[in-house]
């Protein structure tokens, strides 16, 4: 639920406000919401409309009780054949192996899909898991479709920021560089 005096609402692409149980993109308004990035006009222009309201790039869906739910980040979805599928979902399938440290899921390019799941696994010590086995596994957790297509599998940590965030956009880089960008 919202906090006292700040409004939240899940929006579609075209700034419409979306249907209970629909996933979109959280948009907040309130007094506590900032002013813009300092120095930044172009950026601040991205995410902050005219009548306060700002862009938070999460997905999210509101039930009929006005609880938001908290899919994943839009830059991470995934869109596959038409299909979105996020990344959280995916990881947390993975997660949930006994062997899997740690995790990171995200879209690589493919020729017939656009993009495909793509998982980037350290193992525990002492692991075995195959990506056959993380396969395998995920299909008890997860629709197909939204299952690894591919792996990385390995022992050594995934690099992090300083705050300790797993960075994607290191893990992605080397399947995206000779692509014009990310799909979408």
């Amino acid at each position: 639920m919202p906090a006292l005096g700040v409004e939240i609402s899940v929006r579609r692409p075209d700034g419409s406000v979306a249907d209970v149980d629909e996933v979109g993109e959280i948009w907040l308004r309130g007094p506590n919401i900032m002013a813009g990035y300092w120095r930044r006009p172009e950026e601040t222009a991205a995410v902050l409309t005219a009548d306060g309201w700002y862009h938070s790039g999460d997905a999210g869906s509101m039930d009929v009780d006005g609880y938001l739910y908290i899919v994943d980040r839009l830059k991470d979805m995934i869109i596959s054949g038409g299909e979105n599928i996020y990344c959280a979902e995916v990881e947390a399938a993975l997660s949930s192996h006994p062997d899997v440290l740690e995790v990171a899921v995200f879209g690589v390019p493919d020729d017939h899909w656009g993009e495909r799941v793509h998982a980037a696994v350290v193992l525990r010590a002492g692991g075995t898991a195959t990506a056959d086995d993380l396969v395998a596994h995920c299909r008890t957790q997860i629709a197909g479709y939204k299952v690894p297509r591919s792996f990385d599998l390995g022992t050594e940590l995934l690099p992090k920021s300083g705050a300790g965030k797993i960075l994607k956009r290191e893990l992605r880089a080397p399947y995206w560089s000779s692509e014009a960008g990310v799909i979408h």
